[in-house]
């Protein structure tokens, strides 16, 4: 056997799983067909931020990561949600859900992707049972009973015993598995960037809901001297297509009355990047010698920081299998243990974040006023406040 497991893909959710199976003592190999971009100023950097909810911390403290990410790593102490859904916009419904309620820790650390890959790529750098390629990408499946083999575009092909799918949305291994996926559109784009502004953002995550979906502030160090944060900006794909191309000031003032103006005159800190929004699930999270994880077995859009922390609520599944019986690494027992265990939180967090973007979206006033109630209405009884609060953070 030439590994014990192959990993398809080298972003944020390949390489974790890379420096956890391998710091798990199973020799790896990740593969990439891109070259990872790790410099935010770069051509093709991805800067959108991941935020790392408070499960995540053991998980990647345990993968050698977490003192690498810490110096770099911004508290989110409280989430804000404002309903901005009136007639101008402006806030008429503002509650903090804040970590305190229910732990000493924070919510979560925000860190930019890019960041998070040289990160990641320095600490496989250090392991002596991970092999990371980037610039080579898988391009056949075989499997039978016993291995996997797994063709690369180098025209080489690697024997394993596992094969995990972290390749995205449009997952070749899962194509090649001819495991289908179920795909919901919204019609919406998220616009991805960074911006400063004059008033501090006191390490508050800040969701502001009007029409087309949210727009969402995430605390970011600060930049040249000013408080600094990333936004992810959600509108229907026409709208945000004609926000990309606007003129860095028409933008400006746009964002800043999105914004309602929390924080002051919002300045561009980054170039904008683009993202489609979908919903997404595989029909099966596992094929012979195969498990899918991370946006491979689903895609949710980005609200309440969900998607890459179900990525590793399915990393940590399928490592506390393989540790627990590493002469069954992936064998069927393995792999059907894997989609029981994770099959029904995945399903149910699709449902849920859907729901909670179409309800984001909502551009008739009585539907505004009856979202804003809502949160009112939530916010207000502690136990419900606080059950939302731990749901998000993954328990249960």
């Amino acid at each position: 056997m030439d590994h014990d497991i192959v990993i398809s893909g080298g972003g944020i959710a390949g390489l974790t799983a890379a420096a956890a199976f391998a710091s798990a003592g199973f020799d790896v190999l990740c593969v990439d067909p891109s070259p990872p971009v790790m410099d935010g100023g770069a051509e093709g950097a991805d800067l959108r931020t991941t935020a790392f909810l408070q499960p995540a911390q053991t998980f990647l403290r345990n993968a050698g990561l977490w003192e690498r990410l810490a110096p770099h790593a911004m508290p989110l102490e409280v989430m804000r949600i404002v309903d901005a859904g009136g007639e101008t916009p402006e806030p008429r419904v503002i509650k903090d859900f804040e970590s305190q309620d229910i732990s000493d820790e924070p919510f979560g650390w925000n860190l930019p992707n890019w960041l998070l890959r040289r990160e990641m790529v320095a600490r496989l750098a250090e392991m002596d049972r991970v092999t990371f390629r980037p610039g080579t990408a898988t391009t056949s499946l075989f499997t039978r009973e016993g291995e996997a083999r797994v063709g690369l575009s180098d025209g080489t092909r690697v024997r394993c015993r596992l094969v995990i799918a972290a390749d995205g949305r449009a997952s070749p291994m899962r194509q090649a598995a001819g495991i289908d996926v179920k795909t919901t559109r919204f019609g919406q784009k998220a616009l991805a960037f960074a911006v400063t502004h004059p008033i501090p953002h006191g390490n508050v995550s800040t969701e502001i809901h009007r029409t087309g979906g949210p727009f969402t502030l995430v605390p970011l160090p600060d930049r040249d001297g000013r408080p600094c944060s990333a936004i992810v900006w959600m509108e229907e794909g026409p709208k945000a297509e004609r926000l990309l191309a606007l003129e860095p000031d028409q933008f400006e003032a746009e964002m800043s009355e999105r914004s309602c103006h929390l924080f002051g005159p919002l300045k561009l800190a980054s170039r904008r990047t683009i993202w489609p929004i979908i919903a997404q699930e595989a029909e099966a999270l596992c094929g012979q010698r195969l498990a899918l994880v991370a946006e491979a077995a689903h895609v949710v859009p980005p609200i309440g920081a969900q998607g890459l922390n179900m990525s590793l609520k399915d990393m940590a599944a399928l490592l506390d299998l393989a540790v627990a019986a590493p002469e069954r690494l992936g064998d069927a027992k393995m792999l059907d243990a894997y989609s029981r265990k994770r099959m029904p939180d995945i399903r149910a967090r699709v449902a849920g974040i859907t729901l909670l973007n179409k309800t984001s979206m909502l551009s008739n006033p009585m539907m505004r006023d009856a979202r804003a109630k809502a949160l009112d209405a939530l916010y207000t009884l502690k136990p419900v406040r606080k059950t939302l609060m731990q749901l998000g953070l993954g328990a249960g």
